[in-house]
C-alpha cells in the first residue's frame, strides 16, 4: 500500500498493532531531535533509537550518489543491530533522494519527509512562500516537482542556507551562535515585492526548529513557520496503529556513528529530550 503524505511518504500496513515497536529515528546530525520530540508524543510507549551519522554531517555537501550509498551502507549495520520495526528517515535531503533504494532493499517500512509545500500553499494569505533548506535539497528534481505540483500561481522563493544547519549544531553543542550569523541565513526568505510580502517560511531541513526562537525573534516581521514534524510523527503513528502501553518506561538511546563532537552540553540536551543513553557504533566513511 503507498500513501503520499504532506511531509513525505509511507509504504507499508500496520503491522505493529497491540505490541510495543521499535522505532529508529535517522539524520545526519541532530536535526532530527526536532521529529523524534513529536514521535515520543504520537507514540508513547515505543521504544526508540536515535541514530545520527555525524560521522559525515552534513550530507548537503555531498554528491547525490555518495549520500545514496551512505545511508545504505548505515542502514545496513544499524537495522540488523536493533531490528526496528519501523525507520523514520529524519532528514530532507535523505528523504529527497534514498527511499526507493532503502525500500528496494529493506521489508520493513520507512516514513520519509520532504518539503512541505502543498500545506504552506494552504496556509498563504499573500501568495509568496519561502522554503528554507539546505542547497542541496533546494537544487534537488523532486522539490522543483513538488512546487510544480502544488503551488501555481504561488511565488516561492528557494533559500539554500549554506550554514544554518551547522549553526543548529553548534547551538545544541553549547556554543555561541551569533544572531548576525542566523539572519545572514534567513534573511532571503522575507521578500515584500508586488504587493505580495512573505508569510510562510517552510523548514525543510529538520535541523531549523532547532534554532526557532531565534529565527523568530529575528525575522523582519511575523510569519507562520511551518515545521514539519508534528505531520510525520502524525503518519508514524498511522503506520504503526496502536502501540501497547505495557513498556511505561520504554527504552530511547541516541546513537552516532562518530561521536567527536560530543560535549557535556550536548549530553545534558540529549538527556533532556529523553536520550539519556549514547553509544557509538564507529562508521568513518569510505573515501576517506
Amino acid at each position: 500500500m503507498g500513501v503520499d503524505l504532506l511531509a513525505g511518504t509511507v509504504y507499508g500496513v500496520a503491522v505493529m498493532s497491540g505490541r510495543t515497536p521499535t522505532v529508529l529515528v535517522f539524520d545526519s546530525g541532530l536535526g532530527g531531535l526536532t521529529v523524534f520530540s513529536e514521535l515520543r508524543t504520537a507514540l508513547a510507549g515505543a521504544n526508540f533509537i536515535y541514530a545520527a551519522d555525524d560521522a559525515v554531517f552534513p550530507y548537503g555537501r555531498l554528491p547525490e550518489e555518495a549520500v545514496i550509498a551512505r545511508v545504505v551502507e548505515v542502514m545496513q549495520r544499524l537495522i540488523p543491530l536493533h531490528h526496528p520495526d519501523l525507520v523514520v528517515i529524519a532528514c530532507n535531503t535523505a528523504s529527497t533522494l534514498v527511499l526507493p533504494a532503502l525500500r528496494n532493499r529493506f521489508s520493513i517500512p520507512f516514513v520519509g519527509t520532504v518539503p512541505a509545500i502543498k500545506p504552506a500553499v494552504s496556509l498563504t494569505r499573500t501568495g509568496r512562500v519561502a522554503i528554507l533548506a539546505t542547497p542541496g535539497t533546494v537544487k534537488r528534481d523532486y522539490t522543483h516537482q513538488l512546487i510544480r505540483s502544488f503551488a501555481d500561481g504561488i511565488e516561492v522563493e528557494l533559500v539554500g542556507a549554506t550554514g544554518l544547519a551547522s549553526l543548529c549544531e553548534a547551538h545544541l553543542e553549547g556554543y555561541t551562535v551569533e544572531d548576525a550569523a542566523v539572519l545572514d541565513e534567513i534573511s532571503p526568505c522575507f521578500v515584500d515585492r508586488d504587493g505580495k510580502r512573505t508569510d510562510v517560511v517552510v523548514l525543510a531541513c529538520t535541523h531549523y526548529p532547532l534554532l526557532l526562537d531565534t529565527m523568530q525573534r529575528l525575522a523582519p516581521w511575523p510569519v507562520t513557520w511551518l515545521d514539519p514534524a508534528p505531520a510525520i510523527a502524525r503518519r508514524a503513528a498511522d503506520l504503526a496503529g496502536p502501540v501497547s502501553l505495557k513498556a511505561l518506561h520504554a527504552d530511547a538511546a541516541a546513537v552516532f556513528t562518530s561521536g567527536a563532537r560530543i560535549t557535556g552540553d550536548l549530553r545534558r540536551a540529549l538527556a533532556e529530550r529523553g536520550l539519556p543513553a549514547i553509544a557509538i557504533e564507529a562508521m568513518p566513511p569510505q573515501w576517506h
